[in-house]
């Protein structure tokens, strides 16, 4: 999980994570040079509860990207066989980590890209929940007509699979070369490692009984018209992107 400056945000996420039904997981927490002292947050929340599997560690280039490639290959070095990706603004549903252990070993996938449901609990409105959850379908299926995820190497149709809901094998991530080590506003490291691992093998799908609520804050501060327009290839771009 990337932190950058989410203290006064991340406990309903950290107790969303401590309330998986399937507990048998290693949590790393990046902190992405927070300044708000987002880790100690974590590092009490961590010490409160006797989470000994939860752990922090920092990287200091800033950006999404680096901070996600930084936790992948930082679990994969302690062993992991299995990983997943949320971000410290959402809520995993309380099977999400029991889900994608199911599609990544019973069902035989190697990367999985989950539902994102809008919060309940941010005050976003019923109507703009169901257009932003809209949006999701909409923007894959353009996605598979737009020309730059169309190549005659792409063993596989175009998956959106969002970075907060994602899972993927071990193997996979590292053939793939993992998320790029970008900034947030430079690059969807979501869609490029899709598009890494659409070269690699037809093993991936949408599941939709993988499921996070992420955060609305973006179109609370931006507009839904602008923040639809933001993951439109960054059609629009704020000075500040970093919604807190």
């Amino acid at each position: 999980m990337p932190v950058f400056n989410e203290a006064a945000g991340i406990l309903p996420t950290l107790e969303a994570l401590r309330a998986q039904r399937d507990a048998d997981f290693d949590a790393v927490f990046v902190d992405n040079a927070s300044t708000d002292g987002s880790a100690d947050v974590i590092h009490r929340f961590i010490a409160q509860h006797g989470l000994t599997r939860w752990r922090v560690i920092v990287e200091p280039q800033k950006g999404t990207g680096a901070a996600a490639d930084t936790g992948m290959r930082a679990a994969i070095a302690a062993g992991a066989t299995l990983l997943a990706r949320t971000d410290a603004d959402c809520l995993p549903r309380a099977d999400w980590t029991a889900s994608i252990r199911r599609a990544l070993t019973e069902r035989g996938l190697r990367l999985v890209g989950g539902e994102l449901i809008a919060r309940r609990d941010e005050g976003t409105s019923l109507v703009t929940r169901a257009v932003l959850r809209g949006a999701v379908h909409l923007a894959e299926g353009f996605g598979r007509i737009r020309s730059g995820n169309r190549d005659p190497a792409y063993l596989g149709p175009y998956l959106m699979a969002a970075g907060c809901n994602v899972g993927i094998t071990a193997d996979l991530y590292v053939a793939a070369g993992g998320f790029p080590r970008t900034k947030i506003e430079d690059l969807h490291e979501d869609r490029a490692l899709v598009n890494a691992v659409r070269r690699l093998t037809r093993a991936y799908a949408r599941r939709s009984d993988v499921v996070v609520f992420g955060s609305s804050r973006r179109v609370r501060a931006w507009g839904l018209k602008n923040t639809l327009l933001w993951y439109k290839d960054h059609a629009y771009r704020p000075e500040h992107v970093d919604i807190r």
